[in-house]
């Protein structure tokens, strides 16, 4: 029997049928609760209705007495049934959004990228919102069942005075439900849309956020705000026609409850007038048409609710069924670290060919800084080795044939940008709270000064994408994170474009000396992280045109003078 943790994610309605399969249990108790919620609290009009039948036939304080104590039994239910049916039901809901939420944000951070067409913002959105929408349908079932059994109740205890009001009841409920079934698809459809404009303005902001600096330094900043402003109106006007549409549909729906109300009412007038009911089926029938409006308008809100966890779990099956980029084999590369780029043809790459071998420091500059991201983002398997013409190996094996934990294990490509999490300094350097090599890499990125200069140390806070952090501290604590990692053969892409001349003589020196022994490729145009390695392989127009030291391309290569020398 397949876990529903791990089987293959299935499309909108399968996803909420296995939400509602693996909560059948709390399900089945809250469904009990709430039915005997919704019984007694039709039995409390009925039983008021017996209460005045009996009591204008037998006036003792006997009958007082237990007409009394069978009211406070009711209450006793009503309060009790409701209280616990819903902590079960609403246990069951956060239980079950948590899961979603863990099993989208798990597509969104695989190694392996899968192809669907939304951004981080977008996948951020249905990881929260949606996530809970759809989790909503483990309360919705239940309170419709129970809302049922309300109505059912009322039509039976109607239909047992006369039979035309049980009927009344039966045909209005059922015509309700019809009107309001044939609106509740257009709020699915339009709920649908609004989250994904939502979605497509948070991914709009996340990118503002990421660009933010750039956009200030050449004048950017307010073609980008105008740009959001646009995706956030549309989303904003979606909202609106959302809200007209649940409006049409609440007011229609307490609208179409009031008139049968009413009528159940009228008509039990008219049938006591009549003499065909009596004084107590009357009151009995009036506390019941007065009652059954509150059912009945949870009632006829379901199915508004169930489209909307519809359209929820469909934008979650977007993410969740989308096949991934690339299929990983199983294989793990050969101990040693040797890294070998045959051929490669992709973007700006014309057939770029080089072999780093094991223990090797080896330094790439690249006369086009595009080369040097593709090749980047070719090395760090962000592009699937069937979108690209060569090939890659890492310990003498195709990347194609490795395990995708595999080659993160073995290879570590660290990015010019990359990312600073909210949390300290330490959880930003050594993620996994191993602690082996922090004191190291600290020292190798020249990290220390940061770490002295605040009282907490390592544990000094870091705010979101390291916002109190200047872009050399930034850069230079993303760098002590990739040496903290000790992978095999470390990539390093422009590791010191934000830091002084100074600073990066001695990055280079450190770096050089905690990597001996262990592959190390460097893409950069630095001349202390040139001068630092065994080797410089120069990429111009995609392919490598010249390799020796850095010294002596300095003295026979004018073209390479030019293109490095500050």
């Amino acid at each position: 029997m397949k876990n529903p943790d791990t089987e293959r994610p299935r499309p909108g309605a399968a996803i909420l049928r296995t939400a509602l399969r693996r909560n059948v249990g709390a399900m089945i108790a809250g469904t009990v609760l709430m039915g005997l919620y919704q019984a007694a609290e039709t039995a409390f009009p009925i039983a008021l209705g017996l209460i005045v039948e009996h009591t204008m036939q037998d006036r003792s304080l006997g009958s007082l007495a237990i007409s009394i104590g069978s009211l406070a039994v009711i209450i006793t239910t009503v309060s009790l049934s409701w209280r616990f049916g819903m902590r079960v039901l609403q246990k069951a809901n956060t239980t079950e959004a948590h899961r979603w939420r863990v099993r989208v944000a798990a597509c969104g951070l695989q190694p392996v990228a899968r192809d669907v067409d939304l951004r981080s913002g977008e996948i951020l959105t249905i990881a929260t919102e949606d996530a809970d929408q759809t989790a909503d349908i483990i309360e919705v079932v239940p309170l419709l069942i129970s809302s049922l059994v309300a109505v059912a109740v009322a039509a039976v205890a109607l239909g047992l005075a006369d039979l035309r009001l049980g009927l009344l009841v039966i045909v209005g409920t059922v015509a309700i439900l019809s009107v309001l079934a044939v609106m509740s698809k257009r709020i699915g459809a339009s709920t649908k849309e609004q989250q994904a404009r939502v979605a497509r303005a948070g991914a709009k902001v996340a990118d503002l956020i990421i660009g933010l600096r750039p956009l200030h330094g050449f004048g950017g900043n307010h073609a980008a705000f105008g740009s959001y402003r646009r995706v956030s109106t549309d989303a904003k006007r979606q909202a609106i026609t959302v809200a007209r549409v649940n409006g049409v549909y609440a007011g229609t729906a307490l609208a179409l409850n009031a008139v049968l109300a009413a009528a159940v009412s009228l008509t039990a007038g008219w049938l006591a007038f009549e003499g065909r009911i009596t004084i107590g089926e009357l009151v009995m029938a009036v506390g019941l048409a007065q009652f059954i409006m509150e059912p009945l308008k949870m009632f006829s809100e379901m199915p508004k609710y169930v489209m909307i966890a519809r359209a929820s779990a469909e934008r979650m099956a977007l993410v969740l069924t989308a096949p991934p980029v690339t299929t990983p084999g199983p294989e793990r590369p050969e101990p040693g670290g040797e890294l070998a780029v045959v051929g490669v043809r992709h973007g700006t790459l014309q057939g770029a060919t080089f072999t780093v071998t094991a223990g090797e420091f080896v330094a790439v500059a690249a006369y086009q800084p595009r080369a040097a991201a593709d090749l980047a983002a070719v090395l760090a398997v962000n592009v699937a080795p069937h979108a690209y013409e060569g090939g890659v190996r890492v310990g003498g094996r195709e990347i194609a044939e490795l395990s995708i934990e595999s080659v993160r294990e073995h290879l570590l490509v660290n990015p010019y940008d990359g990312e600073i999490f909210a949390g300290t300094l330490r959880t930003n350097i050594d993620p996994s709270g191993t602690g082996r090599t922090i004191e190291a890499a600290v020292e190798a990125s020249m990290l220390t000064d940061v770490v002295a200069l605040h009282r907490e140390g390592l544990d000094y806070a870091i705010r979101d994408r390291g916002a109190n952090l200047s872009g050399g501290q930034r850069q230079r604590l993303s760098l002590a994170r990739a040496l903290a990692a000790d992978a095999d053969v470390l990539v390093l892409h422009d590791p010191t474009t934000a830091v002084d001349a100074v600073t990066e003589q001695l990055i280079a020196r450190n770096v050089v000396k905690l990597r001996k022994g262990r592959t190390t490729l460097v893409l950069t145009s630095s001349p202390a992280l040139l001068d630092a390695a065994d080797r410089v392989l120069v990429l111009d127009e995609g392919v490598i045109t010249a390799e020796d030291t850095h010294r002596n391309l300095l003295a026979g290569d004018e073209a390479y003078c030019r293109a490095v020398a500050r």
